[in-house]
C-alpha cells in the first residue's frame, strides 16, 4: 500500500533559464508567468526540454532544478528501497522511536493486503493479527509502567509492513532514474508510485 498526497512542483522558470545558458539561447525562450501562481511553458522551451530529455541525463541537467514536494505514506520495506536514492532527495519522517506508542495499533497501520489464509495450516493473516495484538499488549504495559522493556518489545516486534509517513523533496532527474528502474518492479508500491510520476506536469520529460 502506498499513498502519495499534497504534491507541489516548483522551479520551472529557473530550470528553463538554466537550460538555455549553454547555447546563450535565451531569446528563443517563450515561457512566462501566466499569473501570480502559475507559469506558462512555451512550445519552443518545451521542444528543447523534450530533446534534451531524449538525449539522457547528461544533457537534461535542467530536470535537477524542477523540485517536487510530496507526502508519502508507505511501508518500511518500501522505504528501505527508496532510501537507495540518496542524491537529490530530502525527507522528514514521522518518528517511530518517539511516537510508536501514541496510538493503538490496527491492521490499517500496516501494508498487509496480500496476507491470506492459503491453507488450513498456513493462516498468515491470523498470525499477523496475533502480532498486532502483541504489539498492543506491549504498548498498554508501556503506557501503564513507562518501563522501557515494553518499549523495546514494540520496537523489535514491529514488522517492515508498518506504514510510515514522510514529507519528501525530490526532483525530476531523481524521478526519471526511479521511473526507468522501478516501473516494472514486483512491488505494487513501486508500480503505483510510477503511475503517480506519469501524472506529474510534463511527465514526458521524465518518462521519455
Amino acid at each position: 500500500m502506498i499513498k502519495v498526497e499534497k504534491t507541489d512542483v516548483v522551479g520551472w522558470e529557473h530550470a528553463i533559464r538554466g537550460m538555455r545558458n549553454p547555447m546563450n539561447s535565451w531569446d528563443s525562450s517563450d515561457s512566462h508567468d501566466d499569473s501570480p501562481t502559475s507559469f506558462y511553458i512555451g512550445e519552443n522551451d518545451l521542444e528543447l526540454m523534450r530533446k534534451l530529455a531524449r538525449n539522457g541525463s547528461v544533457h537534461a541537467k535542467y530536470r535537477r532544478m524542477i523540485a517536487v514536494y510530496v507526502d508519502i505514506l508507505a511501508p518500511l520495506y518500501w522505504w528501505k528501497e527508496f532510501d537507495t536514492y540518496k542524491v537529490g532527495t530530502v525527507a522528514n519522517s514521522c518518528s517511530t522511536m518517539h511516537k510508536i506508542h501514541e496510538k493503538e495499533f490496527t491492521l490499517d497501520d500496516f501494508s498487509c493486503e496480500h496476507l491470506e489464509n492459503i491453507t488450513s495450516s498456513m493462516d498468515f493473516l491470523t498470525s499477523f493479527e496475533m502480532l498486532v495484538d502483541d504489539l498492543n499488549t506491549a504498548r498498554n504495559w508501556y503506557i501503564k509502567t513507562k518501563d522501557e522493556r515494553f518499549w523495546w518489545q514494540m520496537i523489535q516486534l514491529l514488522p517492515s509492513s508498518y506504514n510510515q509517513k514522510r514529507t519528501v523533496m525530490l526532483n525530476y532527474e531523481v524521478l526519471a532514474n526511479i521511473y526507468h528502474n522501478r516501473k516494472d518492479h514486483k512491488l505494487d508500491e513501486w508500480r503505483d508510485f510510477c503511475k503517480w510520476i506519469e501524472g506529474l506536469p510534463l511527465s514526458e520529460i521524465i518518462t521519455c
